[in-house]
Formats: C-alpha cells, sequence, structure tokens
C-alpha cells in the first residue's frame, strides 16, 4: 500500500518539484525507471540466491564436498552479457536524458551570472546590468531569519541562463526543486539552461562541502511573472545596484557584523559597505 503515496508515486523527490520546470518530469522518470531496473534485478539474484540455498543445501547423512564444476561457458557468457546489456540500455538513457539536460544551444530569454562565495551568493543579471549581493545565513532559530537570505528571481515560463563559477573554491549551486546541480569552479564557468513553468517560492543552497559554514549558505528563490521580474530589476537599478560584481578569485567579506563567522575570523568577517559594492562594481 505504500506504493500508492504520492511520496513513492514521485520517487521521493520533494512535493514542489513536480512541473516546477521544464526538465522535472525527464530527470524523476530517469530516477524512477533506473528503481524499477534496480529491483527487478536485485528480486532475481536474491531469489536465485535463495533457490540455490534450499535446492542444495547439505542433506542428513551427506558427507564431503559437492560435486564441482570447472567450467559452464554458456552461463560464463550469459553471466557477461546481461549485466552488459543492462548497462548499456541504462547509460543509453542517462546519456540521452542528459544531453537534453545540458543543451545551451537555444539562445536564452535571460542570463544570470551566479557567483558562490564562502558562505553566500551573487546574483549578476547580465541583460538588465543590475546586481544582488548576499550576506551569509544566520539562522540562530529566530521566526524572519530566511527573509534576510539573498533572493533569486526568476521569469516564469522564459528560458534562463545560469553561468556558474566561484570566488574561492568550489561549490555546487543546487535548487531542490528543479532537481538539477552544478559544480561552481573558481576560474571556469559552467552553465546549464531552464526553463521555469510555475510560479511559487523556492529554495537553494549549495551541494558542495565548502567550508565551517557550509549549511548556511542558502538563498531564495522567487519564479515570478515577468512584469514582477521586471520591476524587481527596475528596483535593483534603483537602489544603485548597476554594473556587474566581479568574478575573479579572491576571498570577499562575506558575514554579517556580530556574527559567529567573524568572532571565528574564518573570512575577516565584516558586512558589505555601500562603498566597497560600489567599488567593485566600477572595478
Amino acid at each position: 500500500m505504500s506504493g500508492c503515496t504520492d511520496a513513492v508515486q514521485r520517487g521521493w523527490f520533494p512535493e514542489d518539484s513536480v512541473g516546477a520546470t521544464d526538465h522535472t518530469e525527464r530527470i524523476s522518470d530517469l530516477w524512477r525507471g533506473s528503481w524499477i531496473a534496480a529491483l527487478i534485478v536485485g528480486a532475481i539474484v536474491w531469489g536465485l540466491v535463495i533457490w540455490c540455498m534450499i535446492a542444495y543445501r547439505r542433506r542428513k547423512g551427506e558427507t564431503g564436498v559437492p560435486a564441482q564444476i570447472r567450467y559452464h561457458l554458456p552461463l560464463e557468457v550469459m553471466y557477461t552479457v546481461i549485466p552488459v546489456m543492462m548497462i548499456a540500455v541504462l547509460f543509453g538513457y542517462t546519456a540521452r536524458d542528459q544531453s537534453e539536460i545540458l543543451d545551451t544551444s537555444e539562445k536564452p530569454d535571460v542570463t544570470i551570472g551566479v557567483v558562490g562565495k564562502q558562505w553566500s551568493w551573487d546574483f549578476n543579471y547580465k541583460d538588465s546590468d543590475v546586481y544582488e549581493s548576499g550576506v551569509m545565513g544566520q539562522l540562530d532559530g529566530n521566526e524572519g531569519a530566511e527573509a534576510e537570505l539573498p533572493t533569486l528571481y526568476l521569469p516564469v515560463g522564459k528560458r534562463v541562463q545560469f553561468d556558474l563559477t566561484s570566488r574561492d573554491v568550489i561549490h555546487s549551486f543546487w535548487i531542490p526543486a528543479f532537481l538539477m546541480k552544478m559544480d561552481m569552479i573558481p576560474g571556469i564557468e559552467n552553465k546549464f539552461q531552464v526553463t521555469p513553468a510555475v510560479e511559487g517560492s523556492f529554495k537553494g543552497k549549495c551541494a558542495e562541502l565548502c567550508g565551517e559554514y557550509h549549511s548556511e549558505m542558502l538563498f531564495n528563490v522567487e519564479v515570478v511573472s515577468q512584469a514582477e521580474y521586471d520591476q524587481h530589476m527596475a528596483d535593483l537599478e534603483a537602489r544603485g545596484q548597476t554594473g556587474q560584481l566581479e568574478t575573479e578569485l579572491g576571498r570577499s567579506e562575506m558575514a554579517p557584523e556580530s556574527s559567529d563567522a567573524e568572532e571565528a575570523g574564518n573570512s575577516d568577517a565584516q558586512s558589505f559597505s555601500t562603498e566597497s559594492k560600489t567599488a567593485e562594481v566600477q572595478r
């Protein structure tokens, strides 16, 4: 009966992942198909093991070792060919879906440069020439803490390209509901495209252990209408956050003042001042 639950039917993926982007169904279908194949193979293997344990068990009064079979060429060929065929099929489906998911040949409607840093995020909205810079989350158990996290805005129904890189160590850009993550490597720009299909609020995080405060490297995601997206771009411009933040290597001062990270001295933790942000953009 547990197989009838919604959680099992969606492969235990997040509930808000259903139809979240143009790729989520493809990814979840591959996941479910792989598990079904694995369960069938497992059932056959365990069945054969149990059958051998029963059929060839030592009987009362038997002594010595059973008759030994040194070679059985047809059986050995079968043991080789069947697994190779199974792996080839799984590889074929995986390669097909991966090729489609990572295809960036189509011109995107929106291009966003995402820069990972210990332990927060910068978002460069390249088409609008504005940016948003975040500081490390301070999840102290009090309500409203998540509202202070940097928020990534995406227009619904538009093809978005993420250009990913890192200022310091390897991070990983992950929006769990989108069922897609990609590494952010210093000095290298990785890319992928996705089309958000439904409006709503989602959560994002770093999926690569990147230091002491990795667990607080979080961000919010808002998938909104085109009008709301344009308004947010105008708001960023009105706040003076124009231009593009640098993506070159170099540790930035990420943690808010009076935070645990500041006391630990991990990043010379001070909050960004308006002057330092402006200087960074101008460089």
